[in-house]
């Protein structure tokens, strides 16, 4: 009886130990996977996070419940993925269908290609938190069953600390494992093989058949393999599209007109350099003609599929590092760019963040290009900042400014979309470089008005630095281009003169070129910086599509815990709630802020939660070696740690060695993560229900996440206040700890 008894429990272990890799592992996969064929969930993928928290938290709180809903998972799966396919389909489909993303034509908060289709002259409109919180609610319902295996787990588990670490090392392997997916490049087809050959192990265990462990196993296998077949199929059939998974994004390629689309929206459109490119080659034609220094060294931010590099190798410059954060978009342009501009020699490729190789280098430049940065995806599912919001600050335009030489001229380009969108980044460029940019329109405009059309219409280009001698020829002159010419092997097509010179008296399409006035608006007074970077938000504010898309996941997750979990029996652990809640305000600064000092690449990212997920281990072990029974000094020194990270500027590790950064950052960054952990594991240790205070913890992670989209009004410095209460609220719901002999 006693061998029988040592072998469940470390079966208890392992089986605990799997469940926590699931579902770490799944989640990642959910999040990856829903962003990329949701139309537009990309922009909002913390709603799957939230949505695996919740559904975790009603598993463990259902633990306890007869039913095993982990027979839901692969059925929920299923019909999760037609649900995505289908809208996806009638959205390309049906083109009288729009999604209003925070009404596109004047947004609170701009998301780049939303715009294609305007709300108000569509046949049907579906507004998206109806959309995220359909997918919210079935993602949740897909983790209740895994949740409610890893509650049945820790309560098989006597010593609590023990089996929190066992959970901690699982997920571990999860973010390992996933990172490595993710390095290969590897398709949703393995991550889910991955994933539900881990679930049909709990299948088989969890459910009680009439027909018999082999006619469980069959039904098993044909679950995931069919699973694994609509995985495989879904958005791939019948089409000439080339698909691809970076760690980023979903990336189709069409062959026929060379674009890449990302999550299923137009991302870019590889061009041959000559008469479809005078907007790329612009900078190089002002410089010629206003005869200013040649232009030798070019660092292209944002270089994608290289053609911004074709227009500098064009205009013969002698070298240019181009930056790119995602390996496949490069991968396509090194292959189909029909210039080849990255088998050139005077190409140097750099898979980085923009923000982190400005730090990093110590070469200056002529020319810095910030090349159509728009990333179309969220940094991480933990904050609602995306991957270029960093290039964006004011701290951001100073590491621009101490890389450009004496002459070097700094130029940023995009369809930015809003005109106070333009009036900001001029202000912050004038209060950057402490001179007054010059701001082009293409087509053509005098003035760009505080709201511009909602559709894609206008290109403008922002130039500053050294632009004295380009600034005086368009006092004197106009610039003008014959509209299909090879400005560069015929250059009397393009040049500084009368806006239409003799020799073109008989051409009808050239077209002007000149600074335009930008009229200012309120939201250009607000400068985004390192701790309030959201560049594309009207102000510091919370936009309505944000407080509507927290009342449905509020009513939602009301909804599901009053459907599976025992609300009516259990005790609800607040203590556990708001140090959940706590804590998820405390990863998504620590994702932020090291993001900002290390890079905002997927490979920062995993090690910062690998990080995060190590100080709670330290933190298990040292509780299970201490055992401390007060906890008055970690709460103190918590919300002391906690002050400093508020009132500390991370930026101060910038240029410092590279050992003092490392060291000193996590220092900063880490230490309220160990006292809370601490906190954490001693409550926990003396837990009596474990699956009903972890399901009240996840509860309150689900709090913490909605509560971080105060950050666009308090910065993500000043959300730590935030975090000090829900402590304080831990701490005031406190269950007193009482000495207890050793497990």
């Amino acid at each position: 009886m006693l061998q029988e008894n040592q072998f469940a429990s470390k079966r208890a272990y392992f089986e605990l130990f799997l469940i926590s890799f699931v579902v770490l592992f799944l989640e990642l996969a959910c999040i990856r996977w829903f962003a990329a064929y949701v139309v537009f969930l990309t922009f909002f993928t913390n709603v799957i996070l939230l949505a695996s928290f919740l559904g975790m938290s009603v598993g463990c709180l259902a633990a306890q419940r007869k039913t095993n809903f982990v027979k839901m998972v692969p059925v929920l799966l299923l019909v999760a993925i037609f649900s995505a396919n289908t809208m996806l389909n009638l959205y390309q489909t049906h083109w009288g269908i729009a999604v209003d993303v925070g009404h596109q034509a004047s947004p609170q908060q701009i998301y780049f290609g939303t715009e294609y289709r305007h709300p108000d002259l569509s046949q049907v409109v579906i507004p998206m938190e109806v959309i995220a919180g359909y997918f919210f609610l079935l993602v949740a319902l897909i983790f209740v069953g895994i949740g409610q295996v890893m509650g049945r787990r820790f309560d098989m588990i006597p010593n609590r600390v023990l089996a929190y670490t066992t959970n901690i090392f699982g997920s571990l392997l999860g973010i390992v494992a996933f990172a490595v997916i993710s390095l290969l490049w590897l398709p949703p087809v393995v991550w889910f093989a991955i994933a539900f050959a881990c679930v049909a192990y709990f299948l088989i265990r969890e459910t009680r058949w009439r027909l018999g462990k082999a006619a469980r196993m069959l039904a098993t296998v044909a679950n995931i393999v069919v699973l694994l077949v609509t995985v495989g199929y879904v958005g791939h059939v019948g089409t000439s599209e080339t698909y691809y998974w970076s760690p980023y994004y979903w990336i189709s390629y069409i062959p026929f007109n060379k674009g890449i689309i990302t999550n299923n929206i137009g991302h870019q459109q590889m061009q041959t350099v000559g008469s479809e490119g005078v907007a790329y080659a612009l900078p190089y034609l002002l410089n010629r003609d206003s005869q200013r220094p040649p232009i030798k060294d070019v660092c292209v931010i944002g270089a994608g599929s290289g053609n911004d590099v074709a227009n500098a190798l064009r205009a013969g410059v002698e070298h240019v590092d181009a930056v790119e954060i995602d390996p496949i978009i490069y991968d396509l342009g090194k292959r189909f760019h029909p210039d080849q501009p990255y088998q050139d020699p005077r190409v140097t490729i750099h898979l980085n963040d923009g923000r982190n190789f400005l730090k990093e280098t110590d070469k200056q430049y002529d020319l810095i290009v910030y090349a159509l940065v728009d990333s179309l995806i969220l940094h991480s599912g933990y904050s609602s900042i995306r991957l270029e919001n960093y290039l964006f600050t004011k701290q951001a335009l100073m590491d621009v400014r101490a890389r450009l030489k004496d002459h070097g001229i700094f130029v940023m380009y995009n369809f930015f979309r809003q005109g106070w969108l333009v009036a900001r980044l001029r202000e912050m460029v004038r209060e950057a470089f402490g001179s007054e940019p010059i701001v082009i329109s293409l087509p053509y405009r005098a003035e760009i008005p505080p709201e511009s059309p909602p559709d894609i219409q206008y290109f403008t280009m922002i130039i500053a630095g050294d632009t004295a001698a380009i600034a005086q020829e368009f006092n004197e002159k106009e610039f003008y281009w014959v509209k299909g010419k090879d400005f560069l092997d015929d250059p009397n097509t393009v040049g500084f003169g009368p806006a239409k010179p003799q020799s073109l008296a008989d051409v009808d399409d050239v077209l002007q070129i000149g600074p335009a006035t930008v009229d200012s608006a309120e939201p250009a007074k607000i400068m985004p910086n390192d701790n309030w970077p959201f560049l594309y938000l009207q102000g510091r504010l919370l936009p309505w599509l944000t407080v509507r898309g927290m009342a449905v996941i509020a009513v939602l997750s009301a909804a599901l815990l009053m459907l599976f979990a025992p609300v009516k029996t259990i005790r609800f652990n607040w203590t556990m709630f708001f140090l959940g809640a706590g804590f998820m305000l405390l990863e998504t600064k620590s994702v932020v802020h090291l993001a900002l000092l290390f890079g905002s690449t997927w490979i920062v990212n995993s090690i910062v939660f690998f990080a995060i997920l190590i100080m709670i281990l330290l933190a298990n072990l040292y509780v299970l070696r201490a055992r401390p029974q007060r906890l008055t000094f970690f709460y103190a020194a918590l919300v002391l740690s906690l002050v400093v990270n508020i009132f500390f500027n991370i930026n101060a590790f910038l240029g410092l060695p590279e050992v003092v950064r490392i060291v000193g950052s996590c220092l900063i960054v880490f230490i309220p993560i160990f006292f809370a952990g601490v906190i954490f594991a001693t409550f926990f240790r003396q837990s009596a229900n474990p699956d009903m205070d972890l399901g009240s913890n996840i509860a309150g992670v689900v709090l913490g996440g909605l509560a971080e989209n105060f950050s666009m009004v308090l910065g993500f410095n000043h959300l730590l206040w935030v975090a000090i209460g829900f402590y304080f609220l831990s701490r005031l719901f406190r269950v007193r700890v009482f000495p207890q002999p050793a497990a």
